[in-house]
């Protein structure tokens, strides 16, 4: 059997008239930047997340450079974020001028530890960057207390979690300003790339709309340096006729993963996400990642004298581990695909260890992104499908 990690076939099997419809008729229209489906979908989407403004954009990595743009924050600035996530993340930040401040992650959810901000703020701080990772939410109370104790912005990164929700709230509508992607393989995804930022506030949605097209508020006249940054209609048609379904979706995706829970509690060196059943707060599941302990508790000192270092000589010199990498390939010669989200912590990528960057122990960061491994989850994911990557686990295992 194969089985891939995320697959749309079978979802143009029940949409696909439907999104065919939707693009010739944007073709036949000729409006192809703007016009009547970026509308649409911009009011709509504004609707879905409970905020007054959604501006679309060519990308969430656009959305947030804008974001971070529209918030004043450039050279000189800091902003804290997590090293534990996609690259955009801190990418976004660099390309502004401002500085990434990597604080470690909570190693039982992968979420910035809150409890690590306070002594990473100083004087340059501008923002917090929280990034709602795998579609697991932040604690956004915690968020915004700690934002207001210290006159900081806060900037959602939702890439992951168009769905979820905290404390009855969607994310991107809690902090100032909230940052998607409608990437492919997203829980709402557009078929090429694509973006949105969303606020309640009216003058930062005006700021980010005018970024968006070349610092334009009105036609020739610029104020300031942007971007060429639109979501072309083609994307918004598409995005139009999924967004109905978006929450029959991540349902399905909860299942996917409660029974994922159930099937593989108990294994060994196999620790599962935080099950979410009895939690308030929505996970929308974008995926389901599990850790590969390599190692036996009693030889976390290696880790934390080698921090930093190469970690595939760290693993080698682990007595009895079963590796991620081991059950990785295990599965793929099975015919089951998995994906590492991410192999590599942002702060010890080259493009950050060529400019000498300098950042504190990220310890929980670094294991992490040695030991996770993201298994098959889509809506349309068979029971018969998930029973064979179950059981192929537990046998590799």
């Amino acid at each position: 059997m194969q089985v891939p990690s995320f697959s749309l076939k079978k979802q143009l099997s029940e949409i696909g008239p439907e999104l065919n419809s939707a693009i010739l008729k944007v073709i036949e229209s000729g409006h192809y930047i703007g016009g009547l489906e970026v509308e649409k979908f911009e009011k709509s989407f504004a609707e879905n997340i409970s905020v007054n403004h959604a501006i679309g954009c060519n990308s969430g990595t656009d959305a947030l450079i804008l974001a971070l743009r529209a918030l004043n924050i450039g050279y000189g600035d800091e902003v804290i974020t997590p090293s534990f996530s996609f690259f955009a993340t801190a990418e976004a930040i660099s390309n502004v001028g401002a500085r990434p401040v990597f604080v470690d992650v909570d190693p039982n959810n992968y979420l910035l530890d809150l409890n690590l901000i306070k002594e990473a703020i100083t004087s340059s701080t501008k923002a917090i960057l929280p990034v709602h990772l795998f579609g697991y939410p932040v604690n956004m109370d915690k968020v915004l207390v700690l934002a207001k104790e210290n006159n900081l912005r806060v900037i959602e990164d939702c890439a992951q979690a168009v769905g979820s929700t905290w404390g009855g709230k969607p994310v991107g509508s809690i902090g100032d300003l909230g940052c998607f992607s409608f990437f492919p393989t997203k829980n709402l995804g557009a078929s090429g790339d694509g973006g949105a930022v969303t606020t309640n506030d009216s003058e930062l949605a005006v700021r980010v709309r005018e970024l968006a097209v070349h610092g334009m508020p009105k036609r020739y006249f610029h104020t300031d340096l942007g971007y060429n940054s639109r979501l072309d209609a083609i994307q918004a048609a598409v995005l139009n006729v999924k967004l109905p379904f978006l929450f029959r979706w991540i349902n399905k995706r909860k299942k996917i993963a409660q029974r994922y829970q159930v099937l593989l509690r108990d294994l060994p060196n196999l620790e599962l996400p935080l099950d979410t059943r009895e939690d308030e707060n929505i996970h929308s599941w974008n995926q389901f990642v599990i850790r590969v302990r390599s190692s036996p508790t009693n030889n976390t000192k290696i880790y934390e004298n080698n921090l930093s270092l190469d970690l595939k000589k760290i693993y080698e010199e682990l007595p009895n581990s079963y590796s991620r990498d081991c059950l990785k390939k295990n599965l793929l010669s099975n015919g089951i695909n998995t994906i590492i989200y991410y192999p590599i912590p942002i702060h010890l990528q080259p493009a950050y260890k060529k400019l000498n960057y300098k950042y504190t122990t990220l310890k929980n960061t670094e294991i992490l992104c040695s030991e996770v491994l993201s298994l098959p989850i889509f809506p349309e994911l068979s029971e018969k499908e998930q029973d064979y990557v179950v059981n192929t686990i537990i046998q590799s295992i």
